[in-house]
């Protein structure tokens, strides 16, 4: 048995934190291989290290004096490797930073020595291999990453160790030089060893104890989520539930390999499992709740629109040339509705306008703005009698209209249009009826 296991940088803010990081690495011999963030914040008022390298560096590009700032950062892994007891010393890691600062080495190569640093004084406290990124990670030479080259390189490289500590966020380019990933950095490193050693499990360790059903800053409570699919989760988070990107997900989903959520601050904690497929059914109908706020409606109406050959072609070709991407489109016999960003919209809506009016010659054309999409998504509506009708019954006692429905032919979730205004109601309502109530 394999376990790969990523922290986050909440996880790895100061000794007290990479204390517990140890414990749990210790207390399961098979949590072999290592993937750590730069250090996070220590309190609401403190600053990430890698925000405090991108303002270092920033004063580096423009020949001013970084010193203080670089100072600043070494002194936040001194009190971390004092912290732990530790004999290692940073310096001419430091000094080298300081050099390739002035040499201009690029703000991709200033942000990943946070997680580098990081994973040396790891690799260092457990007593593991140090890994640098760079030698096992890889993107193209158009700034891609290559996926088939990191897997052939990292598996030979981590089949000979036992143990390993490899930083997240970062790789090599093409040419050489140190690249980023753009996006959910640290877990998307964690994923692709995961893969590379072939993990029984891919632990994501964070600050809070796996997914919920809802978001807590708007449900007070809100229950943890013991399984999802990826396909569900996949619906949440594109609907705005900050869990995984969908670029750490796929390299460990194409591998069949599941991931755990789990809380650094409280181990026991089951936390959530991300796997495939699962013949568990969900605690309840639903498996979670998600919802963004910020969208506008935009109604074209015209008789005998369904015997029209190419109409909604025609209406979707103003939104393409207008370079605005398309969230939903429930339509009717003679209307079709297209909703859309607020803000990709209100700069050229008259172009828009403009142009379904030439392409379709609409009867009319009405706007609707200030709008929330929320997704309820759950692999056992499926088989679950009734689910829309409870749905609407919540929101109708909560006394909200609905402005928008639309279920996807998987049966797997059901989007809810509703006004700006009635987001956080509604969100509470629906939790209220198939969670608090189990109905």
């Amino acid at each position: 048995m394999i376990k790969v296991v990523k922290f986050g940088g909440s996880s790895l803010a100061s000794a007290q934190q990479f204390s517990k990081v140890g414990d749990i690495i210790r207390a399961d011999e098979t949590r072999r291989f290592v993937v750590p963030s730069a250090p996070g914040k220590r309190n609401s008022k403190d600053t990430k290290v890698t925000d405090m390298l991108y303002s270092c560096y920033a004063l580096a590009e423009q020949d001013q004096e970084f010193k203080t700032e670089l100072r600043k950062i070494k002194e936040r892994y001194t009190s971390i490797i004092n912290g732990l007891n530790l004999t290692l010393s940073l310096e001419d890691e430091f000094k080298k930073i300081e050099e390739q600062f002035k040499a201009k080495a690029g703000s991709d190569y200033a942000a990943s020595r946070g997680e580098y640093l990081n994973g040396i004084i790891m690799a260092n406290y457990l007593g593991y291999e140090f890994i640098d990124a760079a030698e096992v990670i890889f993107f193209d030479e158009n700034g891609l990453f290559d996926a088939d080259k990191t897997d052939k390189v990292m598996s030979a490289r981590l089949s000979k160790l036992e143990n390993a500590v490899v930083p997240g966020f970062y790789g090599s380019a093409f040419d050489g030089s140190i690249k980023t990933f753009s996006r959910g950095g640290s877990d998307i490193t964690g994923s692709i060893v995961s893969k590379a050693v072939k993990a029984t499990v891919y632990e994501n360790w964070t600050d809070v104890s796996g997914c919920l059903v809802a978001d807590p800053r708007i449900v007070d409570n809100a229950q943890p989520i013991k399984v999802i699919t990826y396909r569900e989760l996949r619906e949440l988070s594109y609907m705005g539930a900050s869990v995984l990107h969908e670029d750490a997900i796929f390299p460990v989903r194409k591998a069949g390999i599941p991931i755990n959520i789990k809380n650094t601050n409280d181990p026991t904690a089951e936390g959530t499992m991300i796997v495939a497929n699962t013949c568990q059914k969900s605690e309840y109908t639903i498996t979670g709740i998600a919802g963004k706020k910020g969208f506008v409606a935009v109604s074209i109406d015209k008789d005998m629109m369904n015997s029209e050959i190419g109409f909604c072609r025609k209406a979707l070709s103003a939104f393409e040339e207008n370079g605005i991407s398309i969230e939903h489109m429930p339509s009717g016999i003679d209307t079709m509705t297209v909703f859309v960003h607020q803000e990709e919209f209100e700069g050229k809506e008259q172009q828009v306008i403009g142009a379904i009016n030439r392409e379709c010659n609409p009867d009319a054309i009405e706007l609707e703005s200030d709008l929330a999409l929320i997704a309820v998504v759950g692999r056992g509506m499926k088989s679950t009698r009734g689910t829309a009708g409870r749905i609407f019954s919540a929101l109708a006692h909560a006394n909200i209209n609905v402005k928008m429905i639309d279920q996807g032919s998987s049966e797997l979730n059901i989007i809810i249009g509703v006004s700006n205004a009635d987001f956080e109601n509604a969100i509470n309502a629906i939790y209220e009826i198939f969670v608090l109530t189990k109905i």
